[in-house]
């Protein structure tokens, strides 16, 4: 018999992100995420319908993803902005 040993997980809220994300929707989307972790819920940033950001924004979603939060169904966009942002920065 193999001795399993699982990781506790846990439960998890999405909030969905659309439209337009900015430096002044932060604090709010930033509430939602802490409020997630305050009820021991994993935040997931839903972001399929998200159609344009600006730097401050990407910058918050680089800065917490893993950390304080997951991303489900991202733009191709929004990715390849993030990679090369991470790619930049690490150079």
């Amino acid at each position: 018999m193999r001795n399993l040993t699982s990781k506790p997980v846990s439960p998890t809220v999405t909030i969905h992100v659309s439209g337009s994300l900015s430096q002044g929707h932060l604090n709010y989307l930033d509430q939602l995420v802490a409020s997630a972790i305050d009820c021991a819920l994993w935040p997931l940033l839903e972001l399929s319908h998200l159609a344009e950001l600006d730097r401050v924004a990407l910058t918050y979603l680089i800065g917490g993803e893993g950390r304080d939060f997951g991303i489900v169904a991202c733009p191709n966009f929004v990715r390849e902005w993030m990679q090369h942002e991470r790619t930049r920065i690490a150079a």
